[in-house]
Order: C-alpha cells, then sequence, then structure tokens
C-alpha cells in the first residue's frame, strides 16, 4: 500500500480534498476500522482533526484502537453518514497508514491548535486510498484516489449499464 501525506493528496487533488475535509467536519465523531492482533477487524468510535495541513487521529494510551496501530498501522476511516439517507454529501473514505507522532515540537503545534484531554497519542494519517460516493439523478458515482494516480471518476447506472469511467 503506497501512501501520502494529506498535503501531497491535497496538493494532487485540491477541490476534491476540500470535498472530503468538509464532508468530514459535518460531524465530530467517525468510524474507524483497524486490525486486531489475529488479523480481524476492530471498528471504534474517533474524533478525526485536519489541522495545520494534515489529518490528525488522537487517542488514550493504552487504547484498543492505538495498540492496534502500533503494531499494524493499517487504517479505514469512513465519515459519519449522518441523518441524511439520501446521501446529498455523499459517502467518505479514506484509507492509509497511521503514523504515530513523537516529536515534541508536533505535539506542542497539535496541543496548541485543538487542546485535547492529556495524556493522549497522535497519529498522522497518511492516506493510500480517497473515496467518494454519491448520487447523480439514478446513478451512483464514485470517486477515487491513490497516490501517483489522476483522480477517476465511476458511474454506474440503475440499469443493465455496465460501469463506466468518466
Amino acid at each position: 500500500m503506497t501512501s501520502s501525506s494529506w498535503q501531497d493528496f491535497r496538493a494532487a487533488e485540491p477541490a476534491f480534498a476540500d470535498t472530503v475535509q468538509k464532508r468530514f467536519q459535518q460531524y465530530k465523531h467517525h468510524v474507524l476500522a483497524t486490525l486486531r492482533k489475529d488479523g480481524s477487524p476492530r471498528v471504534t468510535g474517533l474524533e478525526a482533526e485536519f489541522r495545520l495541513d494534515e489529518l490528525w487521529f488522537g487517542m488514550m494510551p493504552g487504547s484498543r484502537k492505538a495498540l492496534d496501530l502500533r503494531r499494524d498501522p493499517r487504517f479505514a476511516l469512513h465519515a459519519n453518514p449522518g441523518p441524511d439517507a439520501e446521501m446529498a454529501d455523499g459517502d467518505v473514505r479514506i484509507s492509509g497508514r497511521a503514523v504515530e507522532v513523537t516529536d515534541p515540537a508536533v505535539l506542542a503545534r497539535f496541543v496548541e491548535a485543538v487542546t485535547p484531554p492529556e495524556p493522549f497519542l497522535l497519529f498522522r494519517a497518511d492516506p493510500a486510498e480517497v473515496v467518494r460516493t454519491g448520487l447523480d439523478g439514478d446513478d451512483l458515482v464514485l470517486q477515487v484516489w491513490r497516490p501517483g494516480h489522476p483522480l477517476r471518476t465511476i458511474r454506474r447506472g440503475n440499469d443493465d449499464r455496465p460501469p463506466r469511467e468518466m
């Protein structure tokens, strides 16, 4: 899995990055998937922070999700779907690698910007894939970004037509 920084994603696809960030910022709590020691998935709630040109996960020391990420940094983060059954703002998810931040200067800048409860662990999210799924009329539209590749848009009709890339 090739990942990059949130800054790299924003530089490559600024409009899409804004759409994704705005969708996450609609709600405070989201769903984080990590991998347990036995390889099975663990799904937990999480507050994601977009600050200092990065995507951050803060969590309590000793939490299962923190232990999971220390052992295997792969994650998937799904934006809170909210009450809108029509998916007016789309469904957004990010997968990649979580990098634990131990640099005191970076931690101090984060605390200054966010004021988290202490003690806490901080992870920087490096995306390997960003996906937005939305509706356009009767069509399902997927936007997919991966590092080193242009943004792909795939449209799937509500009929027997095969999916088509735009």
